[in-house]
């Protein structure tokens, strides 16, 4: 039995959510929501979240999980508000605590302790998670992050940033504890899953040439047509393109306002002596 994949486009970070579910007894897992935010004034929005839970509700299904693929740097993640509303445990890979670490340094995050306890549950490769008559089954895919997963649930593989369309090529390694030789060896771990196996990406950012927003490919055409890691790529030729790529890429444009929330697995720091929350800029320290 395979998996019914319902995604949800943010066309303002350009990220894909999904809800996930089994057909059969309905359970399902939410990946990678989206907690929207206006750096201009500061204010935020669970528009696009409430949209995932409206669509649960119609289609009267159970939510189990909240996946996170890694802690997002283009986004703040709705994953602490989904959990508020539903009691789902917010799930991410082990390597977390490498990112908190880091982050909670830069932001002087002192609430943060770099152990992972802000999310429900912490994951590694080979384990898995029950999804009704499906599992939810985990390749840890460092190499964007070092705490990068991938979500395998029947035929279909939620890889996050790790890959994107084929005619866009594959994620940035420069961040803290990013790697291109990792990311090569990851993607390679992921193509080596059966041709057929849907793949379903955490991002479109709409090629040049193309006029419509995608998310979905398989393995196949990954190996046969990505443009970064097709089939015949040495990982040398592909280290070497990575990074001189990386060098050219600004950082993401809610970069700060983005790890510092999703260190906390998507819940704001706590409110300043007089109420109010606060996001912190560090400035001239990335």
């Amino acid at each position: 039995m395979n998996p019914h994949v319902q995604a949800f486009f943010d066309p303002d970070t350009f990220t894909v959510s999904y809800v996930v579910h089994d057909p059969a007894s309905k359970k399902a897992a939410i990946i990678d929501p989206v907690l929207d935010f206006t750096p201009r004034n500061g204010r935020t929005s669970t528009r696009s979240a409430d949209a995932l839970l409206r669509f649960m509700d119609q289609e009267e299904l159970a939510l189990e999980w909240l996946l996170e693929t890694h802690a997002h740097a283009d986004h703040l993640s709705a994953a602490h508000y989904l959990h508020e509303q539903t009691g789902a445990p917010i799930v991410i890979g082990s390597e977390i605590r490498q990112v908190q670490r880091v982050f909670g340094a830069l932001f002087e995050a002192d609430d943060v302790p770099p152990d992972g306890s802000a999310f429900g549950r912490l994951v590694s490769e080979g384990e898995r998670l029950p999804l009704g008559a499906l599992s939810i089954g985990i390749l840890h895919t460092p190499g964007h992050t070092p705490a990068c997963v991938t979500y395998l649930i029947g035929d279909a593989a939620f890889v996050g940033d790790t890959l994107f369309m084929p005619d866009y090529g594959t994620a940035r390694a420069d961040f803290p504890g990013g790697d291109a030789a990792t990311l090569y060896r990851s993607i390679r771990k992921i193509l080596d899953l059966p041709p057929s196996t849907r793949i379903f990406v955490g991002h479109d950012y709409l090629p040049a040439g193309r006029t419509d927003y995608r998310w979905e490919t398989t393995v196949a055409d990954q190996r046969a047509a990505n443009i970064h890691v097709h089939d015949g790529v040495r990982e040398a030729d592909f280290v070497a393109m990575r990074t001189a790529r990386d060098k050219t890429l600004e950082a993401p444009q809610l970069i700060l306002p983005s790890l510092q929330v999703n260190i906390r697995a998507g819940a704001m720091p706590p409110p300043a002596p007089g109420g109010h929350v606060y996001l912190r800029l560090p400035v001239n320290a990335i």
